[in-house]
């Protein structure tokens, strides 16, 4: 959100009104907004002496921070907790949608001698640099619109990372120092990812590229040749490994033991192929050296290999979702089609509060998931398996409504 439109918003939205029976009641936002703004420029005084301690000039911080205040949209999506989550298939439905790859597909066309340019640069195909693209902005239509120094300003003061949101302000407060872009121009998330790859600060300090040699590293232009070279540079540092794939879609046997299948550590080629492991053409995996395997919805849905550079692309983003939608959007966009198997459509993704009475229901039942968090990590997986087994199911760990019925 820009400065004005912010402006705008607190003219219009300063003070709440309600109406009960009849009667209107208005909240007293305004003290709340002006509270809020003492103790935000009583932090921004002390913040000044540990920005200019760490070689921030006084020209650029007061250049930077003129006309910053705490901005309530950065503050209501960072105290956000979502109580509802989508399942891989409904991210996909979005990450990897048809419209989506067709202006993958234009974007790169138009892109070509570009994209070969930082493939033989940085040894990064371009199919994984189109599909982080898209991913993060939609190929740049969008690519956040909110002050950086506002943003970060924000959670610095009232946010739930404080030393870090202070870290990454220092360094997008040297970006500006160094002339790469102005304090107005410097644009992002509502967290301060920025450009068209959305780079944390201290990203862009460590990997962004002016590979148009113009003297700046411009991830915000128009053009988004420093973007995409940013992209594949942190990629590269990352070890991708290049004319490999990320993964592929498998079939499992029909006697497939699902309690053996796991994503970390990967195992040899030969570990899954000795399991009956198969291409979904019915010919053996390739041997792109070791390997996960991935089954996202459990035993009802599409079932992947993963390769290195799956796990180079959750440096991106630490998510398996969001490594599947790279890799499968980088896929389509060069020509591959959609996913052989089914999605489990029928199933929701379980709320917080569901996969936390999960987790307090099975720890309850004697199977440990090492603490109640709602997040279904390894552990819990670990402990749905055993469940599984103890009642004869097919032990593929799946956290799915139908389950926590069973445990009621």
């Amino acid at each position: 959100m820009k400065r004005a439109v912010f402006a705008i918003f607190l003219a219009v939205f300063g003070c709440i009104s309600t109406t009960v029976a009849g009667q209107s009641t208005a909240q007293p936002e305004p003290i709340v907004l002006a509270q809020s703004t003492q103790g935000f420029e009583r932090w921004k005084g002390t913040f000044r002496r540990r920005a200019l301690n760490s070689g921030i000039s006084s020209r650029t911080f007061d250049a930077a921070f003129a006309g910053v205040s705490v901005n309530a949209r950065v503050r209501e999506l960072d105290g956000k907790q979502s109580e509802f989550t989508k399942t891989v298939w409904e991210y996909l439905d979005s990450a990897v949608s048809d419209k989506r790859v067709s202006n993958g597909r234009e974007k790169a066309r138009s892109l070509g001698r570009t994209l070969t340019r930082i493939e033989q640069t940085y040894g990064v195909d371009a199919r994984a640099i189109m599909a982080i693209w898209g991913v993060e902005t939609n190929f740049g239509g969008f690519m956040g619109g909110i002050n950086v120094i506002e943003a970060l300003a924000t959670l610095a003061y009232d946010g739930r990372r404080r030393n870090w949101a202070e870290k990454e302000l220092i360094k997008a407060l040297s970006i500006i120092q160094s002339g790469d872009i102005t304090p107005q121009q410097m644009e992002g998330s509502w967290a301060g990812a920025m450009g068209h790859t959305q780079f944390m600060p201290s990203s862009y300090l460590a990997y962004a590229q002016d590979f148009t040699r113009n003297g700046k590293r411009d991830i915000w232009s128009t053009d988004p040749t420093d973007g995409l070279a940013s992209a594949a540079n942190y990629l590269r540092v990352h070890g991708w490994q290049k004319g490999q794939p990320w993964g592929l879609e498998v079939q499992l046997p029909a006697n497939f033991d699902f309690a053996s299948a796991t994503i970390s550590p990967r195992k040899p080629i030969s570990y899954w192929t000795n399991k009956g492991v198969r291409g979904t053409d019915g010919k053996a995996v390739p041997n792109y050296g070791d390997a996960g395997l991935w089954i996202p919805a459990g035993a009802r849905g599409p079932a992947f290999i993963v390769f290195k550079n799956f796990f180079v692309i959750k440096r991106y983003n630490n998510a398996n979702s969001y490594a599947l939608a790279v890799g499968h959007l980088g896929d389509r966009i060069f020509g591959s089609g959609s996913f052989k198997a089914s999605w489990p459509r029928g199933d929701r993704a379980l709320t917080r509060s569901e996969s936390r009475q999960l987790q307090s229901r099975l720890s309850a039942n004697g199977f440990s998931t090492g603490g109640v968090d709602g997040v279904i990590g390894p552990n819990t997986i670990a402990a749905i398996r055993a469940f599984q087994k103890s009642k004869g199911l097919t032990p593929d760990g799946y956290a799915s409504l139908d389950l926590l019925k069973r445990l009621q």
